[in-house]
């Protein structure tokens, strides 16, 4: 859960670090979190984009059109709703996080192998 937060949290460039340093200070297991903090890889950077975007839109109770082409995103239409973006990253990295907890914690139970306790 940790991992995928620090993804998709607003801090380009410094995620990696920044989640490695969290894990070592929680006691987390360094790897998974690497793994998992991956999230923001290319091909999926437009949908968190986009994602943390809609979010924001919907927590601050502002309009949105929706449909962006790649002209109509400019300096000022970043300017104007950067405070979206980021308040919309912050609840999309919680929300992404504990889906992604709920998955793995159901598929470790599913597929935890039972155990027989002996004397």
């Amino acid at each position: 859960m940790f991992g995928v937060f620090m993804g998709v949290v607003p801090i380009w460039g410094y995620q990696l670090v920044t989640a490695i340093a969290l894990a070592y200070l929680f006691r987390l297991n360094k790897f998974i979190v690497i793994v998992a903090s991956n999230i923001s890889i290319p091909p999926m950077i437009p949908f968190i984009l986009y994602g943390s975007y809609v979010t924001g839109g919907w927590i601050l109770r502002m309009e949105q059109n929706g449909k962006y082409g790649a002209s109509d995103i400019t300096f000022e239409f970043v300017k104007n709703n950067l405070y979206q973006y980021v308040v919309g990253s912050l609840v999309f990295a919680v929300i992404l996080a504990l889906c992604f907890g709920i998955i793995t914690f159901s598929a470790l139970k599913l597929f935890k192998k039972n155990t027989v306790l002996t004397n």
